[in-house]
């Protein structure tokens, strides 16, 4: 790896703080510069603007979202324990991830022209992920879906309006019930069987 590149990451992971401490809108570059102990115009060599210092922050935090969910579900495990624990792990992972999910939740950064290109990437990304456990699910006999795109999206769907109240609201030592609660309602749904 080159001096440039290990630059260039030292700067990203000195932004990944200072937005998580300040808000996108409240850092400056100075406070960039200051926290990677760095000349402004340094940091203008790196990065054209404040904006693409912090899509290049979301990018990594999302990288190490994906990184992790894949890593979690690339085991010789049942499709359904699989897509326990990428609810489990995203839900988690998040927590630990405050500019990616600025990104899924704030107005205000959500209204940046680069956001929306981001959160279609990602969304399409949690859809090929979620897509691919249902269709070995389907292929292993535990799931009975007719359409895994269609299931994967209105999953997705779901679980992201899970978030706030999962993982805001709810706290951290109580997401594993609520998440198997939740996956509960999922997998059997809320009608009584005979």
């Amino acid at each position: 790896m080159g001096n440039k590149t290990k630059v260039r990451e030292k700067i990203i992971e000195v932004a990944r703080g200072v937005f998580s401490k300040y808000g996108y809108k409240k850092t400056t570059m100075d406070d960039i510069a200051l926290g990677a102990q760095k000349g402004k115009s340094s940091i203008y060599y790196y990065f054209k603007s404040k904006e693409e210092i912090y899509e290049a922050v979301v990018e990594t935090e999302s990288r190490l979202l994906f990184d992790d969910i894949l890593r979690k579900i690339d085991q010789p495990i049942p499709a359904k324990e699989k897509f326990r624990l990428y609810v489990f792990t995203r839900l988690n992972k998040i927590r630990e991830l405050s500019n990616f999910y600025d990104v899924l939740e704030n107005n205000f950064i959500r209204s940046l022209d680069f956001i929306e290109n981001l959160q279609q990437k990602y969304h399409q990304q949690e859809i090929t992920i979620l897509q691919n456990i249902l269709s070995e699910g389907v292929k292993s006999r535990e799931f009975n879906i007719q359409d895994t795109e269609i299931a994967a999206i209105a999953l997705v769907t779901a679980i992201k309006g899970l978030e706030t109240p999962l993982i805001i609201k709810g706290a951290k030592k109580n997401l594993e019930r609520r998440v198997d609660y939740v996956l509960k309602i999922l997998f059997y749904g809320i009608m009584r069987r005979n």
